[in-house]
């Protein structure tokens, strides 16, 4: 217990110290200071108020969508779609909020709900390709990111289209009454909030009840799961539409708190750092919190590295890249070289009926 403790803590942080060693080297051959750009990132994501504050903001939709990574990792799927699935629920959530009738409550309440249905609903396509026709789920989640995507464009950029927004395809705005106000003393809005709150509580399922018990169980030994009865394709499809609720919110989150209306700028990217989120917090749910803090403080320093070093914003992305790269390494060298601790497992071989066709 000691042992798998430390590892959970120590492979992660080794693989971080990796990461910016990797990036150091990258700057160094773009004939830049290593020790002057990283005292860039840590004045625009960590030195001041404003700088937690943009931290803050960018770092309430990781928690969201690096949940919709580690939930579904409990049953040992590997899924990257939020990015689609955000993109998705918050052009449902925009047009629930325009459609509410009552007061602003009621539209600001819709909204989530709306987002989180559809995420929940859209993301459980992939729990239902892979429990009963045996897709790969890292590859349907992929496809059905594009898919969404796509459709959230062409409803944004047409049918949907506010005929008021010309340059910026958007959707109808949903109002000033409808928006999330801010924590009070704070500028920061209530979704980080619910980021932090839905961390804990997908924590309590996942380590303190008994389906998230039967949900470990199923992700890490199929083959046991079914012989003491539990449904694993159900479960398959259970996670996948939790994780889908949480890039849901998200979505909704982003439009109701942030945007006023669904366009594009709710493809940012964060349902794809998610991903980096939820591997190096090793698909802890109550990990997710401090990670996407720290990876919400890189992005934010973007542009603070731009006005200062004359960098583009894109050198965080190329940060977040090698920090991927590392972790995920960390991962595979950590299970050959100490074979004492096991490693997440991410692809279980479901051996019955056409989920075993995989």
């Amino acid at each position: 217990m000691g042992s798998s403790l430390g590892a959970s803590v120590s492979v992660p942080l080794i693989a971080i110290a990796a990461g910016l060693a990797m990036f150091g080297l990258f700057v160094l051959a773009i004939g830049q200071n290593p020790l002057e750009v990283m005292a860039v990132i840590f004045d625009g994501a960590f030195a001041s108020a404003f700088s937690w504050q943009n931290t803050l903001l960018r770092a309430a939709p990781l928690m969201l969508t690096g949940l919709a990574v580690a939930i579904p990792a409990q049953v040992g799927l590997v899924m990257i779609g939020a990015e689609g699935t955000l993109a998705l629920s918050g052009l449902a959530a925009a047009i629930a909020a325009v459609h509410a009738g009552g007061g602003a409550w009621s539209a600001g309440l819709a909204a989530l709900v709306a987002g989180a249905a559809a995420g929940a609903a859209w993301t459980a396509l992939t729990g239902v390709l892979r429990a009963w026709r045996g897709m790969n789920e890292t590859i349907a989640s992929l496809l059905l990111s594009y898919v969404a995507i796509a459709l959230f464009n062409h409803l944004v950029d047409g049918p949907l289209r506010d005929p008021a927004s010309l340059n910026k395809p958007s959707t109808l705005p949903i109002g000033d009454a409808a928006m999330m106000g801010a924590i009070p003393g704070t500028d920061l809005h209530w979704g980080l909030a619910i980021g932090a709150l839905a961390a804990i509580a997908a924590q309590v399922l996942v380590s303190r009840t008994p389906l998230g018990f039967a949900m470990r169980v199923a992700g890490g030994n199929v083959r046991a799961a079914r012989l003491v009865g539990l449904p694993v394709q159900a479960l398959l499809v259970l996670a996948c539409a939790l994780g889908g609720v949480a890039s849901g919110l998200a979505g909704a989150i982003e439009v109701v708190a942030v945007h006023g209306a669904a366009n594009a700028s709710l493809l940012a990217g964060y349902g794809y750092t998610g991903i980096l989120v939820a591997f190096i917090a090793r698909h802890q749910p109550l990990a997710v919190v401090p990670v996407a803090v720290l990876l919400g403080g890189i992005s934010a320093a973007g542009s603070l590295l731009q006005r200062r070093l004359d960098l583009p914003d894109a050198t965080t992305q190329v940060l977040q890249g090698l920090l991927f790269v590392a972790i995920l390494a960390s991962e595979s060298l950590h299970g050959r070289l100490n074979w004492r601790v096991r490693p997440v497992r991410t692809r279980p071989a479901l051996a019955d009926g056409p989920a075993g066709q995989a």
